[in-house]
């Protein structure tokens, strides 16, 4: 094998690549069909484990995708089927539902296996690109996942077709959270030790803003607030009143709508427009909580209050994910303008 060093398109062909790899995405996107609703209700309803089994890179995929199975609700593990043919068989139960996994259909150890899997009881789903295949005649359901050619120049080593599998496979992870409700809590739960998991367990207040806050009295105008926003750096100026309670906010979204509105008029008092009794975050709060009022209100930024809605600070949509610095805060910094 010699090195081709003198080529200089590297960008061009990884790109193409990627194009190749995309358009086997939008192939299989369309080829998604009633066999997958019956796939994703037997894992739903399925009272065992899903199991995975497959060989050579689709064994591979199909170790992360039970990896990812697992870690969002849905009890999952693998199941090499030349393993299960001398003896792991005994790890299947008629509650399981296992997913056969392999491009052409045809692999001879999957498809030996899958007779016996059915005899003690399992449901068997079958990912392939030929639903005409062995493996899917074999099977209770067939998936259907097929590209119109891999990325490889020789259009042999699995590139696309792997990477299409692995995307029905969190095709269907999602769906599953969402049929289980699986939520932030949830996740902190399977995730004690992950970054993320971590920082969800803990009080929002140890993550929140509370030096140089964007702060304005109620008296103020207009224009003072939008430099103050624009000084702030988190797209919300709070406002409060001379004993520091929590009386409205400003935000960058309120910037745009009076703009559109036509109504953007700089010697206003920022009482006129504010946002009163806004959505907030209480000390003490669970970030996992505050993270999902954040997502389904569709809020970047929400001030954090004490309990007489006193401000302690603002917390930031990416200060809960990891994208900003861990800050264990003591108390409210900033000075009301």
């Amino acid at each position: 094998m010699t090195c081709n060093s003198k080529r200089t398109d590297w960008l061009n062909l990884a790109r193409e690549v990627l194009d190749v790899e995309i358009q086997g995405l939008t192939a299989v996107k369309s080829q998604l069909g009633e066999s997958f609703v019956q796939a994703l209700t037997a894992m739903a309803e399925c009272k065992g484990r899903v199991v995975i089994t497959g060989v050579g890179k689709s064994g591979l995929v199909g170790r992360k995708i039970a990896a990812t199975l697992s870690s969002t609700g849905t009890p999952s593990f693998f199941l090499h089927p030349v393993e299960g043919a001398h003896g792991d068989m005994g790890m299947i139960r008629k509650e399981d539902v296992v997913i056969a996994m392999s491009n052409s259909g045809g692999t001879d150890e999957v498809n030996t296996i899958i007779p016996v899997l059915r005899s003690l009881g399992a449901t068997v789903i079958a990912m392939t690109s030929n639903t005409v295949s062995a493996m899917a005649q074999l099977s209770d359901i067939a998936i259907k996942v097929s590209v119109p050619r891999e990325a490889c120049a020789l259009g042999l080593a699995p590139t696309s077709s792997t990477t299409a599998q692995l995307a029905v496979g969190d095709a269907l992870a999602v769906c599953l959270m969402e049929w289980k409700s699986f939520g932030k809590d949830d996740f902190k739960k399977f995730h004690p030790g992950g970054s993320l998991g971590q920082r969800l367990a803990i009080c929002v207040d140890q993550l929140m803003h509370t030096k140089g806050l964007p702060l304005v009295r109620e008296h103020v105008s207009l224009a003072a607030a939008l430099q103050v926003l624009n000084d702030g750096g988190l797209g919300l100026v709070a406002i409060v009143d001379a004993a520091n309670i929590l009386k409205g906010v400003f935000s960058d979204g309120d910037v745009r709508r009076l703009v559109c509105d036509n109504a953007l008029d700089g010697n206003q008092t920022i009482s006129d427009v504010m946002t009163t009794s806004p959505r907030r975050a209480v000390v003490g709060d669970s970030s996992a909580h505050v993270l999902d009022v954040m997502e389904r209100n569709e809020i970047t930024v929400l001030p954090v209050v004490c309990e007489d809605d006193t401000l302690a600070g603002m917390v930031h949509l990416h200060d809960l994910l990891g994208k900003g610095e861990l800050r264990f805060s003591n108390g409210h910094n900033g000075e009301a303008g």
